[in-house]
């Protein structure tokens, strides 16, 4: 065993952690258990656990390459905001669900599920977006697919209007909308897919409530498992955080190694 092996009650937090968060994986696991105070534990070392007692997921988290991002990258919030519309079939019936997501933090600025998606429809919710960003802030760049919405005449009288450019995703390049529908498929199925709607306003209720915790709660994995809401605060919020997490970790290791040495175990 080696100095710096995990203790038994940080092995008990591990597992207690892990089966009251079932969804999660090993690495959200660590990150948000140190983030939360329970234990101060090594990806790695939690992958051993749980391993062990049979608590690893199914998934793995997908890779994110370089060549497959698309666009430039932004380096701060606000540059650059994908827009896109899911369909979504709930209770019998089709909606649409219109996001607009920040292409820096991944957050969700703003969400509505429309009856219809014309582009009266795509220029509400984006509107919507940009009246939450303060007075005088510079407009961000709107990035979309070439739906007939987005490449509308009336579209573009909204842009010039608003002060927003425009960027359309590359036909046969889905990368360069990866971000947006990345977000559609993990609402789909985190969220749609497994929760009840009795009714259009219920289920704009669950989708609102899901919208808030993947914003301030759900760990992401392209962002170094922090959340959107810690990436929309900016690049010295980041560092901060990041910190923060290396520095319980090292604490925790120096204690482990000290506990370990007490013991007599080399």
């Amino acid at each position: 065993m080696g100095k710096c092996f995990f203790q038994a009650e940080e092995r008990a937090a591990v597992i207690a952690f892990a089966r009251d968060h079932r969804e999660l994986g090993s690495k959200r696991l660590a990150f948000a258990m140190v983030d939360a105070g329970v234990a101060a534990v090594r990806p790695t070392t939690v992958y051993i656990i749980l391993k062990d007692v049979g608590l690893i997921g199914r998934w793995k988290e997908p890779a994110i390459t370089a060549h497959k991002r698309g666009f430039d990258q932004p380096s701060a919030p606000h540059e650059q905001w994908h827009t896109d519309i899911a369909y979504l079939n709930m209770l019998g019936t089709q909606y649409f669900l219109i996001s607009v997501l920040d292409g820096f933090s991944r957050a969700i600025l703003h969400h509505e599920v429309r009856v219809k998606m014309e582009t009266s429809d795509v220029e509400l919710v984006l509107q919507r977006a940009l009246n939450t960003l303060s007075k005088g802030m510079p407009r961000p760049r709107i990035i979309s697919d070439n739906g007939s919405q987005y490449v509308s005449s009336q579209f573009k009288v909204f842009l010039r209007t608003t002060g927003c450019a425009h960027s359309k995703a590359r036909v046969r390049h889905p990368q360069s909308k990866g971000k947006i529908e990345r977000w559609h498929k993990t609402i789909k199925s985190e969220c749609v897919r497994r929760v009840a709607q009795g009714s259009l306003d219920e289920a704009r209720v669950v989708l609102a409530n899901y919208v808030r915790e993947y914003n301030e709660t759900r760990l992401h994995s392209a962002l170094n498992y922090l959340t959107p809401a810690d990436y929309l605060k900016g690049p010295d919020h980041i560092a901060a955080r990041l910190k923060n997490r290396a520095d319980a970790f090292a604490n925790a290791d120096r204690k482990r190694r000290a506990h370990w040495a007490e013991a007599g175990v080399a």
